[in-house]
């Protein structure tokens, strides 16, 4: 995807966060490029943001481009479990004793 439509993004998504206090924004934020961000999109905003510091995002976008770009600090041969899995992960699969069949209903 085109790098400049990927920072107007970043920065659209980031303006309806920065009335968060603190870090929060920059969390909320990772959060939503976690969620709904493919990785390959992920993957290139942190390439640009390491190769050019972020030019053209917001404070808070840089903020929460960085928390992604941070490793995760597990012991090594740690397995590496995401606490919070993609809104769009379907490769999960409803638990047969459930039964609801996994609704929530």
């Amino acid at each position: 995807m085109n790098i400049d439509n990927l920072i107007k993004m970043a920065n659209e998504i980031t303006a309806f966060w920065e009335g968060e206090a603190g870090d929060k924004a920059a969390a909320e934020v990772a959060v939503h490029f976690r969620r709904y961000w493919e990785p390959r999109m992920r993957q290139q905003m942190i390439t640009y943001y390491e190769e050019r510091q972020g030019a053209g995002l917001s404070d808070v976008a840089k903020q929460a481009v960085a928390l992604l770009a941070a490793k995760p600090k597990t012991p090594a041969g740690a397995p590496v479990v995401d606490k919070m899995a993609p809104a769009n992960d379907f490769s999960r699969t409803p638990d047969p004793a459930d039964p609801h069949g996994g609704d929530a209903g």
